[in-house]
């Protein structure tokens, strides 16, 4: 086996790059408040499942769906805008049920961690990398996204309700930028 180290560096970093979860570190500290906790290695575990059935199975089952890659990204796309809109706002839009198992899966596993950005990315690196630099490039990546949320509690502490409230709404505004810049990239793709 022909096992490239620099295409896997490229791979891993182009995935946290897109998955962002340092960036996503105040709408989860939030979403934990609210939801009054989180199963951490549950939403690793099913974020991680999302991003590997979509390495081997993604184009086909958006086509058994009826979905294109284009429509999928759009839908991600308007969640992760009203995420954003509540981070800034700070009105609530995503009611928190106090049930934490809702929660890990959405909106946490899915769009924040394995959002439509990450699955297409998924899709698209396929077309020039190999299914096992990909396979590593995410379990590296799912490690990464298992520290992070264990360490949220140290992270609100050590920022503060002063320093959370700032880094929300900035980070805020960043999601919003980023579901217009995914709405935009793809709309236009469904209009034809």
């Amino acid at each position: 086996m022909n096992f490239n180290f620099g295409e896997l560096l490229t791979v891993s970093f182009t995935l946290f790059a897109v998955i962002d979860i340092i960036g996503s570190v105040p709408i989860l500290i939030s979403l934990k408040q609210k939801m009054g906790g989180m199963r951490e290695f549950r939403a690793t575990t099913i974020s991680g499942a999302l991003m590997i059935l979509f390495l081997y199975l993604g184009q086909a089952f958006l086509q058994v769906l009826g979905l294109t890659v284009e429509a999928f990204a759009v839908g991600g796309s308007i969640v992760i805008f009203i995420l954003g809109l509540e981070m800034v706002l700070g009105i609530e839009f995503f009611k928190g049920d106090g049930d934490v198992k809702t929660a890990t899966v959405v909106p946490i596993a899915f769009p924040l961690i394995a959002g439509s950005g990450t699955l297409t990315t998924i899709m698209s690196l396929k077309a020039n990398y190999g299914n096992t630099t990909l396979l590593i490039a995410i379990v590296l990546n799912l490690i990464i996204i298992y520290v992070v949320l264990k360490s949220l509690s140290p992270i609100a502490r050590l920022l503060g309700s002063g320093g959370l409230t700032a880094v929300r709404k900035f980070f805020g505004v960043i999601l919003l930028a980023i579901a217009v810049k995914i709405f935009a990239a793809n709309a236009s793709q469904l209009i034809k």
